[in-house]
């Protein structure tokens, strides 16, 4: 079967785009049929405006399309990366997924491959909690986790999150970095693979 994944992200700063180009990239590389869509923005635009580094993301990244439900039911595969706020996903990627009762109702979300990442501002700001807390909705859809698990030594070599990677934010993108999420990537390419 061909995967079509559907890599969907939003960055504040720049975090989760990294992440989520990162992802993307790797997964072409395994032969699937990519698109990195962002959640749309719903922070007034004053707002965004009045912080420097979160309009200069806002413009670097004007150029990637927000995500909608045909996107949705395009994908067979869905790899999300978002930042932790109070150890739930960011609000708006929890306002993009609640738009998508209609494609849920029809069943457009059941039986398709998922798996997620997350970022915050130190060590310990609740990424784990974050993906569990994502992967709740998931189960509603009907859809398949595919987390990472302890099945590649990348995984050690970043702290060992099973559910999904997590960064810190301020952190360099090493190579090591790059390796778990190109990793996690890929085994969501394979799994999404051999569903149908």
């Amino acid at each position: 079967m061909s995967v079509r994944l559907a890599v969907i992200y939003y960055s504040t700063y720049g975090t989760n785009f990294q992440m989520a180009s990162i992802a993307a990239e790797a997964a072409k590389a395994a032969g699937a049929e990519v698109r990195l869509l962002k959640a749309p923005e719903t922070a007034p635009a004053q707002v965004v405006a009045g912080q420097e580094a979160w309009k200069a993301q806002a413009d670097k990244t004007a150029d990637i399309p927000a995500v909608t439900a045909g996107d949705m039911e395009w994908a067979n595969a869905y790899l999300f990366s978002c930042p932790t706020r109070f150890g739930v996903m960011a609000s708006q990627m929890r306002a993009f997924i609640d738009t998508l009762g209609g494609v849920w109702a029809k069943g457009g979300l059941a039986n398709k491959a998922v798996s997620a990442m997350s970022s915050a501002q130190n060590a310990h700001g609740g990424q784990e909690a974050t993906i569990l807390s994502f992967y709740a909705t998931v189960c509603h859809w009907g859809s398949v986790i595919v987390a990472p698990g302890f099945t590649d030594p990348s995984i050690f070599k970043v702290g060992g999150n099973p559910y999904g990677y997590s960064h810190t934010q301020g952190a360099p993108f090493t190579d090591d970095v790059k390796a778990a999420i190109g990793y996690q990537a890929r085994r969501l390419v394979q799994f999404a693979g051999k569903l149908e």
